[in-house]
């Protein structure tokens, strides 16, 4: 029984569309993550050590969030036969990396730039990529 699995993903959610045998399942799984602004370089004027230190522990601190959220991710697509990953932002390709640090990249069938979807919109795509 081949399964395809195909998602739509940002920092906020994923939207995993599965399907087996011609069958469809979606699934949501949201991150919980606040919006987050990562700091480069020194701030301007003054070189304030206590913000760059708070700024480095919150960056820490996403990135931990991040790959927490990803590998839930990756627990519900770790069984699919071919992965579709599309979304607007970074979260793809970073998706992408964790995929292939775990020996799962040979699956992953397309990454593709998506801008905001429904869930119809979601399962159509992925319904086109794979039973068409």
């Amino acid at each position: 029984m081949k399964s395809e699995v195909g998602l739509w993903i940002d920092h906020r959610q994923a939207v995993i569309v599965t399907l087996v045998d011609r069958a469809e399942e979606i699934e949501r799984i949201i991150s919980d993550i606040e919006k987050h602004v990562r700091y480069f370089g020194a701030s301007h004027g003054s070189h304030d050590d206590t913000s760059e230190i708070r700024r480095d522990r919150q960056d820490r601190r996403f990135d931990g969030h991040l790959s927490r959220y990803y590998d839930e991710v990756i627990a519900c697509i770790r069984d699919a036969d071919a992965i579709l990953i599309f979304g607007p932002g970074e979260a793809k390709g970073e998706l992408q990396k964790q995929l292939e640090a775990q020996a799962l990249g040979e699956r992953i069938v397309g990454v593709e730039t998506a801008d905001n979807m429904t869930d119809g919109q979601i399962a159509a795509q992925v319904r086109r990529r794979f039973l068409e």
